[in-house]
């Protein structure tokens, strides 16, 4: 299945039934009067967030979606049916950004969440509705109201607990394969990660969710190589696991170029937590290690890990750092924002929601 992370969408919500003329006429009746029924709301385009997915790919093959209007009223005072609705499902950590592609709608950040993105137009009144005393007969009835239509863009954020960064060929897509079960493509050349790749963790009876992400080169954020924009995978992420090669010959100057392009991308990565590791030491010797590893403690200012995926060192205390920062920063999670993320759970009968009403308002 091909990575899709960001796709254009146009919606467009139902119009509302027009409200029907209509008067009762029936054998021994003599003033059966106005019976116009009222014309049924047209549907709403939502957006949900579901789980199993994690890539935008069905909205390659369908971009417009349009939900049904509402059926007209009827004689006898019989209300047309609503529109159907349309459900847009997508995976969680999906955005949905207005046509200009910077003003956001809202974030689908938990499973289960939804939200309208587009109104159905509400249904007009039959003639039945407007018979007053001094008005017994009213021949007009009240047109449904138009839905509305936009663009909308949909932009994926994968939501994991940890990254990899590093150069092309500094190892994460072999430290992803080494630590779960993910099956990141491997070979001996710059770019083999086109796209991000997901796996699960586990350490001392604990998980969590690890992102590897194509490599960066100086001028990434300037669109150099394939560029930064696969940054935005690992925004959500608590911690950044920093690769760099043993096989550089300047390993400050690899970290420096890495740490670079995350400052020039901003999305508060330049101040997210990142533990520094030496990988692929296996290709060096005991001397050559000693001076790399202090090079390279000299320009992150942290003693490095060292870890080679082919012989297993390392490999352990580097997922157990991971694993601190991100109970830490569970831990550290505040009060207001632990009730928000409740609120936004759950609705008074334990359903998940968007924190809105079925009707959406404010």
């Amino acid at each position: 299945m091909k990575f899709l992370d960001e796709a254009k969408v146009y919606i467009r919500s139902g119009d509302g039934g027009a409200g029907a003329v209509s008067f009762r006429r029936e054998k021994f009746i003599e003033f059966g009067g106005p019976d116009g029924g009222d014309g049924g709301r047209g549907g709403d385009v939502w957006v949900e967030a579901v789980n199993g997915l994690n890539t935008l790919i069905d909205f390659r093959f369908q971009q417009h979606f349009k939900a049904k209007t509402g059926t007209h009223g009827m004689g006898r005072n019989r209300t047309g049916a609503n529109g159907e609705d349309v459900t847009l499902k997508v995976p969680v950590g999906t955005q949905i950004f207005e046509e200009d592609n910077e003003t956001l709608i809202v974030d689908m950040t938990v499973e289960g969440q939804r939200f309208r993105i587009a109104k159905g137009g509400n249904g007009g009144f039959g003639n039945a509705h407007f018979k007053t005393a001094t008005n017994q007969a009213p021949d007009w009835a009240n047109p449904g109201l138009e839905g509305e239509d936009k663009t909308v863009w949909l932009r994926l954020k994968l939501i994991a607990d940890a990254g990899l960064v590093g150069l092309p060929n500094a190892g994460k897509s072999t430290f992803l394969a080494s630590v779960t079960r993910a099956r990141p493509k491997i070979a001996n050349y710059p770019f083999t990660t086109l796209h991000p790749n997901l796996g699960v963790a586990t350490i001392d009876e604990r998980e969590f969710i690890l992102a590897d992400i194509p490599g960066l080169i100086e001028g990434a954020h300037e669109g150099v190589g394939i560029g930064d924009r696969f940054l935005g995978h690992v925004e959500r992420t608590r911690v950044l696991l920093h690769l760099v090669s043993a096989q550089e010959e300047q390993v400050g100057k690899a970290y420096k170029t890495v740490r670079h392009e995350l400052d020039a991308y901003g999305g508060g990565l330049e101040d997210k937590p990142e533990i520094v590791a030496l990988s692929q030491i296996d290709v060096l010797d005991e001397a050559e290690l000693k001076k790399k590893a202090a090079e390279l403690k000299k320009a992150c200012g942290q003693t490095p890990l060292l870890l080679s995926a082919i012989t297993s060192k390392g490999m352990t205390d580097a997922l157990r750092a991971l694993r601190d920062v991100i109970v830490a920063a569970q831990g550290n999670r505040s009060l207001p924002e632990k009730r928000e993320k409740n609120r936004r759970n759950r609705d008074d009968d334990g359903n998940l929601e968007a924190g809105l009403d079925e009707e959406g308002d404010d």
